[in-house]
């Protein structure tokens, strides 16, 4: 078996965070890492005190896209990007110049955050099936975006 790469390491790591997920739609994680070292994790799951979508149910709202399209989201939780970013923002840990590691491309929402918050690098297992925005976004922002997979991921309700 060959070692993994310091890439698909930290993917690996991220597939343990995603584990303790409370919302099962993607169930996601992330891992933020700088110069080899995880500075902190997130996955998804609803804020701090309140009730998980694997405990009370899923908070679905539709959106309707420019184009027409819809897609669902639950917006009970608390994506796993953000939580990475606000644990950094808890705690005073600087994400300049860092790479995250994500299940999937994160939603323009997030990678806003992750603009801001000084990462510089993503790295992503899957694509999402929203992320139109998103690549747009860090191409503007000149953040790198790696997507392992070219998949889209896909779960319930999309």
């Amino acid at each position: 078996m060959a070692r993994p790469t310091w890439d698909e390491y930290f993917l690996e790591v991220m597939k343990s965070v995603a584990a303790r997920a409370t919302c099962d739609r993607g169930k996601s994680g992330s891992v933020v890492v700088k110069d080899k070292r995880i500075l902190t994790t997130g996955y998804v799951g609803a804020p701090i005190g309140l009730a998980h979508c694997d405990d009370a149910g899923h908070m679905m709202k539709k959106v309707t896209h420019e184009d027409g399209t819809e897609s669902m989201h639950c917006v009970r939780t608390v994506h796993a990007e953000l939580n990475a970013i606000l644990q950094a923002a808890k705690f005073g840990i600087s994400l300049e110049g860092s790479t995250i590691y994500s299940k999937m491309e994160p939603c323009s929402t997030c990678a806003m955050a992750i603009i801001n918050s000084g990462i510089k690098r993503v790295v992503c297992e899957m694509q999402y099936h929203a992320a139109k925005d998103t690549r747009e976004l860090f191409k503007q922002a000149g953040v790198e975006l790696v997507v392992s997979n070219n998949k889209v991921e896909e779960y319930e309700k999309q």
